[in-house]
């Protein structure tokens, strides 16, 4: 089955995505780019390394600490001026630390609560009277982490459990402004950031041997259901979580019983 861009399906239209200078954001903004968008590349970190492999004119690197909503709220004004329109928003920005509950300080824990919380609320205030102009959609970037609980995950597992129920809520309050709210819940995805887990091949194994498709995804996977979840084909959808997970999320996580 081919993954390839929908050449023109966003033709002029403008396109944010957070935590885009490296992962997810930065092959969801390529994604966007090859399919006719106008990308406005937001993240703490640098992102103009990602910005030059994109259509020269086309992409805009913006460095903006998204736990603060005035930086949040200025972000966003800079990049729908720039685009002169803002059609859609990816809340891709969050905080991957893991630490056990006995020795994470109270910073860790608000630190993911202001990433994938905070940061996704300011930034969707600030874009949505933009997106209600045009009819616009939002798609955060949650996790399969979010479905459930997971050893020494407590406060990954929360956050991102409370991101999904705010795309919930905020399916139901934008929805008749016009807007519509989804949400993508990857597993361990292939990035820079996961090549210390790939690393340990006996985790990588038994990883592998509960993912019912027998192996983890690429970010370019969960870029392409995001891309379908903000487009047209998707009009009739919101409030949805999506897992891009290969299945892992089927299961119910016992082990084989026959």
């Amino acid at each position: 089955m081919t993954r390839n861009p929908s050449p023109g399906r966003f033709e002029g239209c403008g396109v944010v995505v957070t935590g885009a200078a490296s992962g997810i954001g930065a092959a969801t903004a390529r994604r966007f780019a090859a399919e006719g968008a106008f990308v406005a590349l937001l993240d703490k970190d640098d992102a103009t390394p990602v910005v030059r492999t994109l259509p020269n004119g086309r992409a805009l690197a913006v460095r903006v600490d998204i736990s603060h909503r005035g930086e949040a709220e200025r972000a966003i004004a800079r990049a729908a001026h720039w685009m002169e329109r803002l059609d859609v928003l990816v809340n891709c920005a969050g905080y991957p630390v893991t630490t056990p509950s006995e020795t994470m300080t109270e910073e860790v824990w608000r630190a993911h609560f202001e990433a994938d919380v905070h940061g996704t609320h300011f930034l969707s205030e600030a874009a949505r009277p933009h997106l209600e102009r045009r009819g616009g959609a939002i798609v955060n970037v949650g996790s399969v982490a979010g479905l459930g609980g997971d050893r020494a995950m407590e406060a990954y597992n929360a956050a991102k459990g409370a991101e999904l129920r705010l795309t919930n809520a905020m399916a139901i309050d934008l929805g008749p402004r016009g807007v519509r709210v989804n949400a993508v819940c990857p597993t361990l995805t292939h990035t820079g950031m996961s090549r210390d887990v790939e690393a340990r091949s006996d985790l990588m194994r038994r990883l592998r041997a509960r993912i019912p498709l027998g192996r983890i995804g690429g970010a370019e996977e969960v870029a392409s259901a995001i891309a379908f979840l903000a487009s047209d084909e998707a009009s009739f959808i919101t409030g949805a979580v999506l897992p891009v997970d290969g299945g892992i999320s089927a299961g119910s996580g016992q082990p084989p019983l026959l």
